[in-house]
């Protein structure tokens, strides 16, 4: 069964490629959804996909890249209103 979560990552984690390694990250686990920048410096991730997967994504998005440095990780999960067929970022 599906899941879908919304991640939003604090740090320096914009300028840093974080969104390039989620993109890898998630098609590597297999999850779909999307990776963008804020204008408040964070980075949104929204992702489905087997609760496994999800979990494996959410434990990554506490480290990240080498390049970033995360200090928080917030999570909800979300319906799923919108069809995603691969990771992109937006």
């Amino acid at each position: 069964m599906a899941r879908r979560i919304k991640l939003l990552i604090s740090g320096r984690v914009q300028g840093v490629y974080f969104r390039y390694f989620t993109q890898k990250k998630a098609k590597q686990l297999g999850v779909k959804g999307f990776a963008r920048n804020l204008p408040d410096g964070r980075v949104e991730i929204v992702a489905e996909a087997d609760h496994e997967p999800i979990n494996q994504l959410i434990e990554w998005s506490h480290k990240g890249p080498i390049t970033a440095r995360v200090d928080q990780v917030e999570f909800i999960d979300i319906e799923i209103d919108e069809v995603f067929t691969t990771f992109e970022i937006r």
